[in-house]
């Protein structure tokens, strides 16, 4: 899978966000709305498209005044339109396809404001340019379109709703052969029939590689431009419609706007979360039929956040991300890019791109020829016949000199999902410092030292200030919480978290199955304002469920509720879709109370594997 937020008042001033589009509001209360001491979730209703793994329902938004929900349907390529009227019972309107617009296309996000609906719409290619098209919410006809970058992904309106800002990812083609720019088009649409787009690149980078690497910016797919290898993902944009920032997820950083001008201003790099200091921990291994939570000196938490969310505290901005992570995989399918030969000779680096391996393949005594045309990519080839572990480093775990010791055991980090691009230490020209194979450093050697350990996620969510500064992370308290006695799952809350611990959305009784990859994976955040207080609402993507913070005080957020409506562990997702409830949560939708149709607050959520919309009441408690 490769998969976002944005502060702005949609149509019903409602708080949209999750894995690829949608829209937040830092609305004032209405008048007399009471603040609550705290909250829970429960399920109200749902809709199923019951089509499993065909990413059926991803995002999310609500029109109040007609009281429908819109819904991406990947799998059709279009929005399913859903009357929620009775949130109890959501049922299916229309489809609304963009066939017409662009042969075929397919719908990626969808936002409102006011009257209008604005989709991003991705080219049957996907590196070509793709579309911003402009409905009115009244008949749900297109008034216009424009075009944008190559594959335009979350969208969303400033608070104004003077202007649509969409992250044009630049994906590259699956072989690597095309690798588009990103970019963040901005199109004026205050005049719905005259649409104007400016385009806010990432060219004034390009030549400043070594120095942004050096600042702690992801830059290294092959061959790549900085513009090229920049990926805007999710946008926030600040409460006076002056400021966005994107995540560019592969590349850890934030790109700042200024959305006035279309430029980008600043490249924010986030830095890296030490798994080695206590409260990070994460458990590493999915074979040793545990929960095994536990920290690991050199080992760096890469946040690489999915969705993002912005908010206003005493006139500063903060933001809200999911640390998801996301590894760049493409042409893993490929035959040609891994060879088949037992030397590599054959398998062809510019046939794809892949970031991502085990530890144990990683620095195996017997080097990377083991894995020739199996998992080894041929660039790390080229580097280097194998890697080391610094002793100094990861002593802890039996590292020597010359070898892993029992670092690269199943139970310990051989099972963890690495980046082999970071960590190896390097000349001041970026080439490989190299060893031989006994671990001494020698010109004339074949092998690179690992001096830390990259793993995808921060398996959290954190709040950062407009700088790009990390004000507060949630540290292991996900996985320690769905690994605690008091955590249950189901819509009755009847069956123990920890039996079905770190569990993948796709597969029945798979417990820990995602402890070596990113842990339950947030991916989704919504905001909601309700009375004084602000809560913050994650989605786990692997695990299941939503995660409700107080983030009232960036400094000092607090665990509020965990709702995981899944309510079979065991059997096969896939031939028993019907009793599974929601798998995969992607697109977050708060809706306040002054705006729903039951008169109380509640959560809407894309369930992208099931295929399901949910429909969640966030039930208010006053002392």
């Amino acid at each position: 899978m490769k998969h976002w937020l944005a502060l702005s008042v949609s149509a019903v001033l409602v708080t949209t966000l999750a894995g690829c589009g949608g829209s937040s509001s830092d609305r004032n209360p209405p008048p007399g709305e009471q603040t609550p001491a705290s909250l829970s979730l429960s399920l109200l209703g749902r809709y199923s498209t019951d089509q499993f793994d065909e990413s059926a329902a991803e995002i999310t938004t609500y029109d109040a005044a007609g009281q429908r929900v819109f819904v991406v349907n990947a799998q059709k390529g279009a929005v399913d339109v859903l009357d929620v009227s009775q949130p109890g019972e959501p049922v299916f309107l229309e489809e609304l396809s963009v066939t017409d617009l662009v042969p075929g296309a397919t719908v990626n996000s969808v936002a409102l404001h006011g009257n209008l609906m604005a989709l991003a719409v991705e080219a049957a290619v996907k590196t070509d340019n793709g579309y911003v098209a402009l409905y009115s919410l009244d008949d749900l006809t297109r008034i216009n379109h424009v075009e944008v970058g190559a594959l335009p992904d979350m969208l969303t309106f400033t608070p104004d709703g003077r202007y649509v800002l969409v992250a044009n990812e630049g994906e590259p083609s699956d072989d690597y052969q095309t690798d588009p720019e990103g970019s963040i088009s901005i199109i004026d649409v205050t005049d719905p029939a005259s649409l104007t787009a400016e385009t806010a690149d990432f060219t004034a980078f390009n030549g400043q590689e070594a120095t942004l690497r050096a600042s702690g910016v992801r830059i290294y797919g092959p061959n790549a431009s900085a513009a090229q290898d920049f990926e805007p993902e999710y946008i926030a944009v600040s409460a006076d419609g002056s400021t966005a920032w994107v995540i560019l997820q592969e590349n850890n950083a934030f790109a700042r706007i200024d959305i006035a001008t279309a430029t980008v201003t600043d490249i924010l790099p986030l830095g890296y979360k030490d798994i080695g200091a206590e409260g990070n921990g994460i458990d590493a291994t999915d074979e040793d039929g545990l929960i095994n939570i536990a920290t690991f000196a050199g080992v760096k938490g890469m946040y690489l956040p999915d969705a993002i969310a912005a908010y206003e505290v005493d006139g500063a901005t903060y933001i809200v991300s999911a640390n998801e992570g996301d590894a760049r995989a493409w042409g893993e399918d490929n035959d040609a890019y891994w060879g088949s030969s037992d030397d590599c000779s054959d398998a062809d680096p510019g046939q794809g791109f892949v970031e991502e391996l085990r530890v144990k393949h990683l620095v195996h005594s017997n080097g990377f020829a083991r894995r020739c045309g199996d998992d080894m990519p041929p660039q790390l080839i080229s580097l280097a016949a194998g890697g080391l572990l610094n002793p100094g480093v990861f002593g802890y775990c039996g590292a020597t000199a010359g070898d892993a010791g029992d670092c690269r055991e199943d139970d310990v980090l051989g099972r963890l999902n690495i980046s082999w691009v970071m960590g190896y230490r390097q000349n001041t020209d970026g080439t490989p410092v190299m060893f031989n194979s006994a671990g001494e450093e020698d010109a004339a050697g074949d092998r690179i030292m690992y001096d830390a350990l990259y793993a995808y996620g921060g398996r959290s969510f954190a709040i950062w200030d407009a700088d790009g500064q990390l004000v507060w992370d949630s540290g292991d308290a996900f996985e320690q919480y769905l690994a605690s006695d008091e955590c249950m799952v189901g819509s009755q809350r009847s069956i123990p978290c920890k039996d079905y611990f770190n569990s993948g959305h796709d597969e029945g009784d798979a417990f820990d199955s995602r402890s070596d990859a990113k842990g339950p994976e947030p991916e989704g955040v919504a905001l909601g304002k309700i009375g004084d207080k602000t809560f913050a609402f994650i989605g786990l993507e692997r695990m299941g469920g939503v995660f409700v913070y107080d983030i009232t005080d960036p400094q000092a957020p607090a665990f509020v509720d965990y709702f995981n409506s899944r309510e079979n562990w065991t059997a096969d997702p896939e031939s028993a879709l019907s009793i599974m409830g929601d798998l995969g949560p992607e697109g977050l939708t708060f809706v306040p109370a002054s705006q729903s149709p039951n008169g109380e607050a509640l959560l809407v959520i894309g369930n992208e594997v099931s295929g399901s919309t949910a429909v969640f009441q966030v039930n208010q408690v006053f002392e």
